[in-house]
Order: structure tokens, then sequence, then C-alpha cells
């Protein structure tokens, strides 16, 4: 009896790695993680006092009324409401934080 060996031809094994190859290739990142979207409505739930820091170093205070892609609307007591450009805001945050990394900073230096 004659055995003969069955190997793959050259071609089988490229075209077999070939798959292989693209079906590990990283998956980018999505682009929208909505991170930003989640953080605001939070905010605007709860009614947080926030401080918007503006590039020119200016800030205001108040409450964030509602969002969109472009801008935020912010809710002053003794002044007027205010539209505010995402790309004019430099940082913000909670100004109950602020006060609290301030009396931790006393507490510390006492």
């Amino acid at each position: 009896m004659n055995r003969k060996l069955l190997r793959p031809t050259l071609s089988e094994v490229k075209e077999k790695m070939a798959k292989e190859a693209a079906s590990k290739k990283k998956v980018p990142p999505p682009y929208e993680t909505y991170a930003e979207n989640y953080y605001y409505l939070k905010q605007m739930n709860k009614k947080t006092p926030m401080a918007i820091v503006l590039i020119d170093g200016e800030v205001v205070q108040g409450y964030i009324e509602w969002y969109d892609r472009y801008c935020i609307k912010l809710n002053r007591e003794d002044a007027p409401n205010l539209l505010i450009f995402k790309n004019n805001i430099k940082y913000l945050y909670k100004l109950n934080d602020k006060k609290k990394e301030a009396s931790a900073q006393e507490t510390r230096k006492k």
C-alpha cells in the first residue's frame, strides 16, 4: 500500500493566517463615551452649585439648568442667567468640593 501524506498547500496556510490576523485586530474605542452627559445630568438633577472658570480667568457661579453639544446654561441667584459656550470653559468644579478642600487644608495646618 502506498500511503500519501496529506499536507496543506502554502496558499491554504497563508489564507488561514490572514483570516486569523484580520480577526485579531483591535477595535478602536468608541468616539463618544457619554461620560460628559452623565456628569451634566447628575449635576442638573441635584442642582449642585457649580463654579465655572472661563479661559480668561473669570469665575462664574450657579447651577446648570440645561446643556447641549456646544453650550451650558448657568442659572444664577442674584445675577442674570448665562449661556456659556463650552469652548470658552477652562474647567468647572462643584462649589461644595472646594469648601471641603479648604476646610481640610485648615485642619492640616493646625
